[in-house]
């Protein structure tokens, strides 16, 4: 059907039908396939949803994952790699073993350190790479460049591409779910999860759980003396003249987002409150996530409902560990005292992180679902002052789980000093391309044409990690 007989035929229904003829209309539009909805896929997937777990501040991969015994050897010595260094806001310290132990662990005998022991038993699901670099050592554009593919705002995220691409597999929650820290919000805010150019409809829904209103504005005020007859006529009606309005304003999607927001928020009304209680999850998968412990129980109760998310349907559920900068320290931006600082903000990511998997796995969602961890850059194998470390966008990690990725892996590695990757350097566009790999999109072939360019996640770069593929 061309488009102008569609919007005949929807003004007849709108003109006819009174509330009946809102209601066709409605699902007419809920199921039009000019509306991007259709999945975009190019092959066959190992993957149906994405779960990312953001590292705001720059986690140390010389701390928690990349074993160097260089620096063991050579602690407290002056560090002289050879050639001029490049650092963010301090002169070359001294080499800095990390504070915590290291062992090797599962099967594969992946070393980690001992301020991640909950991680550790994990490493047979997960497969690391070592060998990533950022374009930027300042943390809002490297925040931007991993959320999405752009040092500069204004780009759509990840999130949003996937959203874009392969539509909701649910009616009644967001396709696309942000899940900030309680203590703030990352490097760029809101703009790490926005729709960008691509249709607003897309952008990410924030839910702040364990706050007094997760949702903001999804129920009137207490004392509105609304009640949900009312609620749900004046939703009615406002849909009926919205949709009116719209069919003589054709191609703002702005316009259509705000008339599906207003319907998906009439359905969540009734599925936000069940997804966000957590009072049926069993006492061990409560306490597996953390909730009982001060230190882990935010970042442990968005991961859990990570996985009530997940498993309802949402295609990609962004967690963050970290704020923006304050002091004392609320991120992994270490400069004064990585063993303090990252001590904490470690603590309270390992065991829920462990959890999720592990809770994925036992439910079978980890086969299709991928589990990414990330951060914007690492930091420097010598010493800022006497206990801090500076930024490092040279080579620092990343790990990936679940939703077809081999487990036991590792991808490229850095020198003997953990500073710069020397073999298969690696960016965020390769994790990016590799992540819609396994969600069956071709990087290449997912484009939106806006000013003139075909606009996609990876830009103009990014090659598939055949190797982190099962």
């Amino acid at each position: 059907m061309s488009t102008d007989a569609m919007m005949d035929r929807r003004s007849f229904m709108l003109n006819s039908g009174g509330g009946l003829g809102g209601i066709a209309l409605a699902h007419l539009l809920d199921r039009n396939p000019l509306k991007g909805e259709a999945p975009i896929r190019h092959h066959a997937p190992t993957a149906q949803r994405v779960v990312q777990l953001f590292m705001s501040g720059a986690a140390s991969q010389c701390d928690m994952y990349d074993y160097k015994p260089q620096l063991i050897k050579r602690n407290a010595e002056p560090w002289d790699p050879g050639e001029q260094v490049e650092l963010f806001q301090s002169a070359p310290g001294k080499v800095m073993q990390s504070p915590w132990q290291w062992s090797q662990n599962g099967q594969c005998g992946k070393w980690m350190s001992s301020l991640v022991p909950n991680l550790a038993r994990c490493v047979d699901d997960m497969a690391f790479v070592h060998s990533m670099t950022s374009r930027s050592n300042v943390h809002g554009p490297a925040t931007f460049l991993e959320s999405t593919g752009f040092l500069l705002p204004g780009f759509p995220s990840m999130g949003t591409w996937i959203s874009y691409a392969l539509g909701s597999d649910n009616d009644n929650l967001p396709t696309y779910v942000c899940l900030p820290d309680l203590r703030g919000l990352p490097p760029g805010g809101p703009k790490n999860w926005s729709s960008g150019f691509l249709p607003a409809e897309h952008q990410a829904t924030t839910i702040r759980p364990g706050a007094s209103k997760p949702i903001a504005d999804l129920f009137a005020p207490q004392d509105s003396g609304l009640t949900a007859a009312r609620d749900a006529a004046d939703l009615g009606l406002v849909g009926l003249l919205n949709r009116r309005h719209l069919l003589s304003r054709r191609g703002d999607s702005r316009l259509d987002a705000r008339i599906r927001s207003y319907e998906l928020a009439a359905r969540m009304q009734l599925a936000a409150p069940e997804v966000l209680d957590v009072s049926g999850e069993s006492e061990s998968t409560r306490r597996a996530y953390g909730l009982d412990n001060p230190i882990t129980a935010d970042f442990g109760l968005r991961c859990l409902i990570s996985r009530r998310l997940l498993e309802r349907g949402v295609r990609f559920v962004q967690v963050w560990s970290g704020a923006d900068n304050g002091f004392p320290r609320r991120n992994w931006d270490s400069h004064e005292n990585i063993k303090k600082d990252h001590g904490d903000m470690g603590r309270s990511m390992d065991g829920p992180a462990s959890a999720l998997i592990q809770d994925l796995k036992r439910r079978g969602l980890l086969d299709d679902t991928i589990v990414h961890w990330t951060t914007e850059f690492g930091r420097m194998p010598c010493s800022q002052g006497d206990l801090g470390r500076d930024h490092n966008p040279f080579g620092f990690t990343n790990w990936l789980a679940g939703g077809g990725i081999r487990g036991g892996v590792t991808y490229g590695a850095t020198d003997e000093w953990s500073w710069k990757a020397v073999d298969k350097p690696t960016d965020n566009y390769d994790i990016h391309a590799t992540m819609l790999h396994a969600l069956g999109i071709d990087h290449t072939q997912l484009t939106h044409r806006t000013d003139g360019i075909d606009r996609r996640l990876t830009d103009v770069h990014g090659h598939v990690l055949h190797d982190l593929l099962a």
